[in-house]
């Protein structure tokens, strides 16, 4: 019987043998002949309307390296982001620290507009007070941020005044989240002025204030508003205004800057993108660009407006009798008295006494503050992607297809033990 050739066309009649060997194959529910000619049918007609359809599967298991490198730079960039939110607000608050003393400090001989002059007064303090001493204060201007946000947050909820804005929102939207931002600057201003104190007198001269003493300071300062017991205290209603202008002035120009930074970044990207042919970009790409853009404008509106700063927290501070450590050698405290009426005055007094380098005193903590800052993102960007790259398995390159033209029934019938039915 296998040496004998079967002719089974719908046109020849069958024989007795023929037609048993039918019969027998009809019993196990496979019809050959039938079965062949639908199925080639089915691949002509699929072969003519998509010739490559047939094949998709073979290439469709090497796509999802590319998936998976997509998630991985968006992993990496939300990593980068969270280390650059704790970097600005708890890594560099020493240098906060440092700045600030400077800035308030009209009789100092060193304006420490370099860091490394700050070096050798960090020394001593750390050697007198310990390692602790650049981070007092830290809890209150937590406290202080989050009450900023918060009062936001509440405004904007029983307000129509939007707490964010994007390139889409209307003028009239525009000044009303302006004129959030005022008045949340305006009820947090108390609260800051506390928070400045603890962040500048001296923990060797002063007693230690408690994790909550900013709210019971504050809202003295608050209940004082027309003047304060201690002579030259400035009243608080004198300190809302240059507070809020200086506050809604860094916000304006961060926002510009960002959104030139954003632009001028995207640009760059999409050049690269067009250059080398590569991938459009990703999520990962987007928050790295807006995390550097970030990055960009908080350092241009705090050197722009640093001397502005420095006039606010004279401000702040005159009245309140704090000791504060003298950062010309780091091993004694003095007293600040100051006798300014305003802004103005202040600005003035400054320039005739200590000149125009007076107002960019302790320029070298925040020289070190964004260098720290930027440096530690560079590196969790580096580290993450090297352990990225640790843990990533080598893909195995395309196995090289034969695109066969015969028809599908016959590689699967060939699987057919004794495929004697065929001619």
């Amino acid at each position: 019987m296998a040496g004998k050739n079967f002719n089974f066309s719908l046109n020849n009649p069958r024989t007795h043998e023929e037609n048993d060997l039918y019969l027998q194959s009809r019993r196990f529910g496979y019809n050959v002949e039938d079965e062949f000619l639908r199925t080639q049918e089915e691949y002509m007609n699929a072969r003519i309307r998509t010739p490559h359809s047939l094949y998709s599967h073979r290439t469709s298991h090497y796509m999802s390296p590319n998936a998976e490198e997509v998630s991985f730079k968006g992993y990496v960039a939300s990593g980068v982001s969270f280390v650059s939110l704790v970097a600005e607000n708890i890594l560099c608050h020493p240098f906060l620290v440092l700045r600030r003393q400077c800035q308030v400090h009209p009789s100092s001989l060193k304006y420490h507009l370099l860091p490394f002059t700050l070096i050798p007064s960090v020394y001593h303090l750390h050697q007198r007070q310990g390692l602790t001493i650049l981070w007092k204060g830290l809890g209150s201007v937590l406290l202080v941020r989050g009450m900023s946000l918060g009062v936001e947050d509440l405004i904007s909820r029983v307000t129509p005044w939007p707490d964010t804005i994007t390139m889409h929102s209307g003028l009239k939207q525009f000044f009303q989240h302006l004129m959030l931002k005022c008045v949340s600057l305006a009820i947090v201003t108390p609260f800051y002025s506390a928070s400045f104190v603890e962040t500048v007198q001296s923990e060797i001269a002063s007693e230690k204030p408690g994790i909550l003493d900013v709210f019971k300071e504050g809202f003295i300062r608050l209940l004082n508003w027309n003047d304060g017991p201690k002579g030259r205290l400035i009243p608080i209603w004198a300190l809302v205004l240059p507070t809020v202008t200086l506050g809604l002035a860094k916000y304006l120009f961060s926002l510009m800057v960002k959104s030139v930074s954003t632009k001028v970044l995207h640009a760059k990207v999409k050049s690269e993108h067009e250059t080398t042919g590569a991938l459009p970009k990703n999520s990962g790409e987007y928050q790295d660009i807006n995390l550097t853009a970030s990055i960009i404008s908080l350092i241009a509106s705090d050197i722009i407006f640093y001397p502005c700063e420095t006039i606010v927290h004279r401000l702040h501070l005159q009245g309140t009798r704090t000791i504060i450590d003298n950062l010309d050698n780091g091993s004694s405290v003095l007293a600040v008295l100051t006798n300014y009426t305003g802004a103005a005055d202040c600005y003035e007094q400054c320039l005739a006494s200590e000149g125009v380098f007076g107002l960019y005193k302790g320029f070298g903590a925040l020289l070190v503050q964004y260098a720290l800052h930027i440096g530690l993102v560079k590196f969790t960007r580096f580290f993450f992607m090297e352990i990225g790259s640790m843990m990533s398995k080598p893909k195995p390159p395309p196995t090289p297809s034969v695109h066969d033209n015969s028809p599908p029934a016959l590689a699967n019938l060939s699987t057919v033990s004794k495929s004697y039915l065929l001619p």
